[in-house]
């Protein structure tokens, strides 16, 4: 998964980066709040991210405006506070604002991988690390995928890819979005890639369970 993640701390968060990288999560670090709103309009609404991670005392604001800003906006992304304010009223007002966890620092990052997969999956209503999706089982903390079953061969970008349309089932992801899911530390995936990469999965979980939306993009089919 590819996360956005809105830290000052230079020190702090390339540690943070190196770490999280470690537990299969890549990342898009920026230092400030104009830096993480510029990316959330310029990625179709944050589209491009699983999850955010953020503070709370950035350089030009506050993370709780940022979050007011976002939800404002109706990005559903989902949020995680990671900060070192402990007290009653800032945990309060983050939730409030529409985060949807609150981590004080320093904690390890094996548990904050371990939260950003539990609100990836509650974003896409799913209640465990193995997502179901029709005949689809993903395990997320394995990254593997099964049709009735059996296990599919799948390449990390077509794993990318099906968890991406996963997050949504039943509803059309548009090709931009995938683009950018199947290769989030580089430039967006060609369209032309992006077609042969679906042509593959298809494959091998079954051409009948990705819809194809006419010049929008491509639909899991949730049945």
């Amino acid at each position: 998964m590819h996360l956005l993640l809105v830290e000052d701390d230079l020190e702090l968060g390339a540690e943070l980066q190196r770490a999280l990288s470690r537990h299969g999560l890549t990342s898009e670090w920026v230092r400030s709040a104009r830096a993480a709103r510029a990316l959330s309009e310029h990625h179709d609404d944050g589209a491009a991210f699983a999850c955010a991670l953020l503070d709370l005392g950035l350089p030009d604001g506050s993370g709780v405006d940022l979050l007011h800003f976002w939800r404002g906006r109706g990005i559903a992304l989902p949020v995680i506070v990671l900060t070192a304010r402990d007290a009653l009223e800032s945990r309060v007002a983050a939730l409030d604002a529409g985060a949807d966890d609150y981590v004080i620092k320093p904690c390890a990052p094996i548990e904050i991988a371990s939260r950003v997969r539990a609100v990836v999956r509650r974003s896409a209503g799913q209640s465990s690390q193995v997502w179901s999706v029709g005949v689809l089982r993903i395990d997320t903390g394995r990254r593997e995928v099964r049709v009735d079953g059996l296990a599919a061969a799948l390449s990390p970008k077509e794993y990318q890819l099906v968890v991406e349309l996963a997050r949504l089932p039943g509803e059309t992801v548009s090709k931009h979005r995938l683009a950018r899911a199947g290769a989030p530390l580089a430039e967006p995936l060609e369209f032309s890639a992006l077609e042969w990469h679906i042509h593959n999965l298809r494959r091998k979980i079954g051409t009948q369970l990705i819809r194809t939306v006419r010049g929008v993009g491509y639909c899991l089919v949730n049945d």
